[in-house]
């Protein structure tokens, strides 16, 4: 299971794990962490700060092997943490920095809304995890509750068309639903006149209990395909908590791959992530406790292999509720303790301007 966030400063040594052992897999997942290679002995006896020899080291990695904590991807090579000893580097021995006052005010500034919407603001925290843990940032925005004001349907294609949807404080979000096929293009504008009738002054919670008010005691003179463009894009709008995931930097999750055919995998991910479901469980995840959160490998129920981790936290709203989560997916071997802070930090910004 997940963690929140470990406290600044020293470790505390796991349970079932004497001093000399906590410091060889201490350093050999740190070692992986900045390299991805396998450790070998005599690396470790070189990084160690106490005295051991390569073959005491060996004999060291032989036990945490056996115990389920490392392993040889080939023979004769040096040792790859498990996720199970990720796991336990993270909950025990994860050395957790803070962040000085130029770091904090660069984030700060990067999230500043200065003019842009609450979603460009995000977008732009996601880019910037990204670029920092060399991984993808997601986003799990919430629902805007803001009064509308414009609504319009664009055919894309067979059995697909755009919604985009304007608030009143501007702001844009798009996006794709599925219309019958053959829908002519008459229904679309109709239902978007319809929808905007409607919508002035309105959240999108109370606009969606009047039309389909009206829609249930037929007092409209919509046609029944005119009907399922509405139902579709206000289900597509309303659809629980969650609203909209803005995920950043596919490519640097791509790049920092350790196995390029694991490529599918992660263009499944993806799609994945996209799904209404898959943003509650990540808001579901980010309150498991309080902080930041990690998951790595399967833990999270999202990834179906080992390979990869997610480092999320919830963020607030001006009263106090959890309406959204950022963080980064990557692989295994993300930098930890300089991304747990750092996504921390962004996430109470973040909350600072909701409220």
């Amino acid at each position: 299971m997940s963690q929140p966030i470990l406290p600044v400063g020293g470790p505390r040594l796991p349970a079932g794990l004497d001093d000399r052992g906590a410091a060889i897999l201490r350093e050999l997942v740190e070692i992986y962490v900045a390299t991805g290679e396998p450790v070998g002995s005599r690396t470790l006896s070189r990084r160690l700060p106490q005295v051991l020899s390569p073959a005491t080291i060996r004999n060291v990695m032989a036990d945490l092997e056996e115990a389920g904590l490392l392993y040889a991807p080939h023979t004769s090579a040096g040792r790859l943490p498990t996720d199970r000893g990720l796991r336990l580097f993270v909950d025990g021995l994860l050395q957790v920095g803070a962040l000085n006052e130029e770091e904090r005010d660069a984030i700060a500034a990067r999230c500043a809304a200065g003019g842009r919407s609450l979603q460009d603001t995000l977008a732009e925290a996601g880019q910037m995890l990204s670029g920092l843990a060399g991984a993808a940032g997601l986003v799990v925005a919430p629902k805007s509750e803001a009064p509308l004001r414009h609504i319009e349907f664009v055919a894309l294609g067979p059995g697909r068309a755009l919604v985009v949807l304007v608030t009143g404080d501007g702001q844009v979000e798009n996006r794709i639903i599925e219309v019958p096929a053959g829908l002519p293009p008459s229904a679309l504008v109709q239902a978007g006149n319809y929808l905007n009738a409607r919508l002035s002054g309105r959240t999108l919670e109370e606009a969606r209990s009047a039309v389909q008010g009206e829609i249930a005691a037929n007092r409209t003179a919509l046609d029944v395909l005119t009907q399922q463009v509405i139902a579709a894009g206000l289900a597509t709008w309303s659809g629980g908590v969650g609203g909209t995931l803005i995920l950043r930097g596919h490519a640097r999750l791509l790049e920092n791959l350790d196995q390029l055919h694991r490529v599918h995998e992660i263009q499944a991910l993806f799609e994945r992530l996209e799904t209404q479901e898959t943003m509650l469980r990540l808001l579901e995840l980010a309150k498991v406790g309080e902080g930041v959160q990690i998951f790595i490998g399967a833990e999270s129920g999202l990834f179906d292999s080992t390979g990869l981790s997610m480092v999320v936290a919830p963020f607030r709203n001006g009263q106090e509720k959890i309406v959204g989560a950022i963080g980064v997916v990557g692989p295994t071997r993300i930098n930890y303790g300089r991304i747990v802070p750092v996504v921390d930090y962004t996430a109470r910004v973040i909350g600072r301007l909701l409220g």
